[in-house]
Formats: C-alpha cells, structure tokens, sequence
C-alpha cells in the first residue's frame, strides 16, 4: 500500500461536455477509484488549489504522485516544479500520464523536449509487454488491448529508458514506447501512455490494475544514505 497523490489539472471535464460525461467527478477521481479499491491511501490535487495542491507538506506525505495535464502545461508554477523535482530526486515516485509526457515536471525530470507525433481517428492499440518480468506488466499476459484511443507516434523525445515495460502498435501503423522506466536520484518515474480524455481508459480495470502496479513499484525507490561533499582519504596521503 501507497501513499499516492493523483495530480490533475482538471480543466476539460469543466469545459467539455463529451470529457464531463466520461470523467462526470474528474479524470483525477477515476484515477484516484482505481488506486483506492487496490489499497492504497489516495488523495487529490488540482492545478486551480492554492500551489496546485502541492505544498510541503502534501509531498512530504507523499509516496507516489501521479501526473495528468494537457492543455494547460504553462500555467503550472514553475516554484511547484522545482518542489516536485526535490521530491523525486529524494525518493518520490513520479507517475505521467498520457499527455503529462509534456507537463513541465516530467519534461524537468527527463531533460529533453518530450515531444511525439499524434492523431486522434478512434483507432485500436495493443499494448505490447516487452519486459515480462518488469514487476508493472505483472498479471498483463502478452499484450493490452484497447480498442479506442489517440495515437501517439515515435519518435518519442525522451531519454532512452531504463526499461521499455509496454511498446504500443497502433491500428493505422505507427508504434510507440507507452509504458518507461527511469530512476532520477533516488525516486523512480514511469510513464504510462494510454489516458486521452474523451476515452473510458480509466475506467477500465485492466488500466487500473496496471496504474495499481506501476504506482507499487514506483514507491519502493529510494537508496541508502550517501554522503557527499568534502571527505577525508581512507589512505595516509603524503
């Protein structure tokens, strides 16, 4: 069991009646469902609370953070990036979802643009497990199907991962790495592909089950203490 906070910026189920009646309470409550009826402690934050719902405090409380935002990456306080970035490098886990590969923490944590092709045509994606063993493809079998989602398309702009989990084929052709794995410090990062808002993706279990798994992984980073800065030699030195 976690302690996870599910971050969502929380602007299309406001302003689109098609994305309000998929996510009714939020894309964050879907995510947040999910989390909790597999035994995690979950609270909620959005961008428009007082520091985006983040403060000290809340991360400090904090064993996984969950990211979801689309269309309003820039109005993110960039005081709130840098605490999250600490966060992380400290041993917090970073979750991105879907379009949060451009949200300003993630693009901060991987160092590059993050940017990829996209299309929105309805089309099937089968989510390929190509790391069997990877504790966040447990219970998956083979690959994940679902039947309607936004493509995205190679080349995905990010550092190459640690561990390629899923690698996603697309009904129109393209392919992409839709579910990464990297350590920063001593948090883990995952991101997860699947999540566009006019589509039930969190609703189903199969995704939950999979958010269930990467959150569990991603909370037992950390490292032993380390010291750094100035020390003295182990050897006599002349």
């Amino acid at each position: 069991m976690a302690r996870v906070t599910v971050w969502n910026e929380y602007r299309h189920e406001r302003e689109s009646d098609a994305v309000a009646e998929v996510y009714p309470r939020g894309i964050h409550a879907a995510v947040a469902e999910g989390l909790e009826e597999r035994g995690h402690e979950v609270t909620t934050a959005t961008l428009d609370e007082t520091a985006h719902g983040l403060t000290e405090d809340v991360l400090a409380e904090t064993d996984v953070l969950t990211w979801w935002g689309h269309r309003a990456h820039v109005e993110v306080d960039d005081g709130v990036v840098d605490r999250v970035q600490e966060a992380v490098l400290d041993g917090t886990g970073f979750l991105a979802l879907h379009s949060a590969h451009y949200s300003k923490p993630f693009r901060r944590l991987m160092g590059t643009s993050c940017s990829l092709k996209w299309r929105e045509a309805d089309e099937t994606e089968r989510l390929w497990v190509t790391a069997p063993g990877h504790p966040v493809a447990d219970g998956v079998g083979d690959y994940l199907e679902l039947p309607e989602t936004e493509m995205y398309g190679e080349h995905f702009d990010v550092p190459e991962p640690e561990t390629t989990v899923f690698a996603s084929w697309f009904e129109g052709g393209e392919v992409f790495r839709s579910g990464c794995a990297w350590t920063r410090g001593a948090g883990r990062v995952f991101y997860f592909r699947p999540g566009h808002e006019t589509y039930p993706i969190y609703h189903r279990e199969d995704v939950r089950d999979v958010l269930d798994s990467a959150v569990t992984w991603a909370a037992s980073g950390g490292t032993a203490d380390v010291t750094y800065g100035n020390c003295d030699p182990l050897e006599p030195l002349e």
